[in-house]
């Protein structure tokens, strides 16, 4: 992924580099297989009543609404890593963290589910947006917590949103008595 550790804070930028770039790689081809007109003899009706299309897909059996129900929390489920990699944050509220992409996971779901209404052969459906967002909530935090916990535990230098790092910063910057005032544009006396 091209991770190298400097004091510059590179690390930082070379993972929010590698997370932007695989998510607008992952959004192009999510687009294209669910944005692409279809050439089909018949559709079925728009589905806006939750859970009626995943009762459906369990009715065809077992394998086929494994495929179904797995191809749905599939789809989108890689931003459930990707968004908070693009994010390139590491000490953060993982509540939070899980909040911001779950949103984040729903709202692109539910534009894919609004562009789809005017594409010929795909049908809006209330089931994928649940389903998509299941799945990047999912993929979050079994994927997430992990890695955070992990980059934090291997002290990784120019990292700097460190709670400890800002206070050692502060501290050191801080004169006993305190900082002395300076006004900008003022120089010195002669």
């Amino acid at each position: 992924m091209g991770v190298r550790h400097s004091s510059d804070g590179r690390t930082v930028i070379h993972f929010r580099a590698a997370g932007v770039s695989l998510l607008a790689a992952h959004l192009l081809l999510v687009g294209w297989l669910t944005l692409r007109p279809l050439d089909v003899p018949w559709i079925a009706a728009a589905n806006f009543e939750p859970l009626a299309g995943i009762r459906a897909d369990l009715a065809l059996g077992p394998v086929e609404a494994a495929r179904r129900i797995g191809g749905a929390l599939l789809l989108l489920a890689p931003l459930g890593v990707l968004l908070p990699m693009a994010g390139g944050r590491i000490f953060v509220s993982p509540w939070l963290s899980l909040l911001r992409t779950a949103a984040a996971g729903a709202l692109i779901s539910l534009a894919i589910e609004l562009g789809q209404t005017g594409v010929p052969g795909q049908v809006v459906d209330i089931d994928s947006l649940l389903l998509n967002t299941t799945g990047v909530v999912l993929a979050h935090l079994l994927v997430v917590p992990f890695c955070r916990a992990r980059l934090r535990r291997r002290g990784l230098p120019g990292v700097r949103d460190l709670p400890h790092h800002r206070q050692e910063t502060r501290l050191r910057d801080e004169a006993p008595g305190g900082t002395t005032p300076t006004i900008t544009g003022v120089g010195l006396a002669p």
